[in-house]
């Protein structure tokens, strides 16, 4: 992602807040000693962690910088950097392939995410996963194209993230659409979040498909020009989570999953999930590789 990108992004984002949703204090975290102890001898040494993010994913993600984060996702990095008492830096790539090959390289020791856990991404990855999440459309008001099930989106013009799991679903719903006679889909895929609603706004594309949270909060943003479509459904996918990833076998998961879990413990996550209007999103309490 081109800083000139994150610019424009960081301008989108900063548009859409409300005072009522930056005004919520998260409590400040007390070091704990044995979760720091845990952490491997170059962490320790440098007291920096390297979290990498594909891009503005609000409201768990908004990125303001090449190396500067708001969200859901920022206020839980700040409370796990008190905890274990190191600094996490964030760094942006564009795409979802550049975030898990950068790790897979140890250019990034993980992703704080939320990142979609699936069995696949397990072959070389390992989830910490802190919420759920559920895959849904974002369509004009009225919803004019009548798109409520994947069985709708057939000769549609469809907008998706890039090497994201919603996109491979779209793309096998296309195959599926021809293999009955129907029309293709016309899947417009992006890097970042903002460039897809922008598109269903702006007529280039007739529903937008990707996760519930973060199109909730754009589309009450838009003062009624979208809505939320095929709510309630599975849409091609099962019990979907979401958390931080990492290299498989990486001596950080587990201290992660302690760092998570004394949030949880503590109230800090709930206050978190719940300032970002997130608080249906939330599970009760982390897990590794809960996808099945």
């Amino acid at each position: 992602m081109t800083l000139k990108r994150l610019g424009y992004t960081a301008l989108l984002m900063g548009s859409l807040f409300s005072a009522s949703t930056l005004a919520a204090d998260i409590p400040t975290q007390t070091l704990n000693k044995s979760l720091h102890d845990r952490l491997p001898d170059d962490v320790k040494k440098t007291g920096v962690l390297n979290a990498v993010n594909n891009g503005s994913f609000p409201p768990y993600q908004i990125v303001n910088g090449t190396h500067s984060l708001d969200g859901a996702s920022a206020d839980l990095a700040k409370a796990l950097g008190e905890l274990l008492g190191v600094k996490i830096e964030h760094a942006s790539v564009s795409g979802l392939s550049g975030l898990l090959s950068g790790i897979q390289s140890g250019r990034y020791q993980f992703a704080l995410g939320p990142i979609g856990d699936f069995p696949a991404r397990q072959e070389k990855n390992d989830f910490v996963d802190f919420v759920r999440e559920f895959v849904v459309f974002a369509v004009k008001s009225g919803n004019p194209e009548k798109i409520n099930t994947l069985d709708d989106t057939c000769g549609k013009r469809i907008a998706v993230m890039s090497g994201g799991s919603a996109e491979q679903v779209i793309v096998k719903q296309s195959e599926a659409c021809t293999a009955a006679g129907k029309p293709a889909i016309a899947v417009q895929s992006y890097t970042d979040q903002p460039t897809s609603i922008l598109s269903v706004r702006s007529g280039r594309a007739d529903a937008f498909f990707s996760s519930q949270a973060p199109l909730t909060y754009f589309v009450e943003q838009t003062n009624g020009q979208l809505e939320l479509a095929g709510t309630g459904q599975h849409n091609g996918f099962n019990d979907l989570y979401q958390g931080s990833v990492f290299s498989k076998g990486s001596p950080l998961t587990p201290v992660i999953q302690a760092a998570y879990q004394q949030l949880f413990d503590n109230g800090t996550y709930a206050a978190v999930m719940k300032k970002w209007h997130l608080s249906d999103n939330m599970l009760p309490a982390p897990g590794v590789n809960l996808a099945k």
